[in-house]
């Protein structure tokens, strides 16, 4: 399975494709651009996984409703051409990587860095990198959300490790 997933801004976002279970290429935009950038994808088995939003009933600011509105833009203009996509919320993605809900985005950093085999093996350096070479800030996260869309890559990518 290929997973197009993105660590949704109110404006720019963080993406990853996911494929077969590794990560394939990473990157951050304009929410303009990645969205014009789906609506044109060729969307045969792909799907696109972006993180949603959920209510612990605290108050948030202008930016969480402006990212809610980019989520539903992004499945819009998946879902144009016909392509499936998934929610996913971030508590569904610190369980199935950390077993906690109660995990931090640098639990699930690490989390994922183990299960690629340890930091020496998942980065790597620059004359040999590893499948996680490259991966930086927010695309950590939309890593994260790709894995967790397709539960079949993130037990590959247990068994590998």
């Amino acid at each position: 399975m290929k997973v197009f997933a993105i660590d949704p801004g109110n404006e720019m976002s963080a993406w990853c494709v996911v494929q077969d279970g590794q990560p394939f290429e990473s990157g951050k935009e304009l929410n303009c651009a990645l969205r014009d950038r789906l609506r044109e994808w060729r969307k045969e088995d792909w799907l696109l996984a972006v993180e949603m939003i959920a209510s612990y009933g605290m108050p948030v600011g202008r930016e969480v409703f402006e990212t809610c509105v980019w989520i539903g833009r992004f499945a819009e203009a998946w879902a144009h051409g016909g392509g499936e996509y998934r929610l996913v919320y971030r508590r569904e993605v610190k369980l199935l990587h950390c077993n906690s809900a109660r995990a931090k985005d640098a639990n699930v950093r690490q989390a994922l860095i183990d299960r690629f085999g340890g930091k020496e093996k998942a980065i790597g350096r620059k004359a040999a990198p590893g499948p996680l070479y490259g991966v930086k800030g927010d695309a950590w996260a939309a890593l994260a959300v790709g894995l967790t869309a397709d539960p079949r890559a993130a037990r590959n990518t247990l068994e590998a490790a």
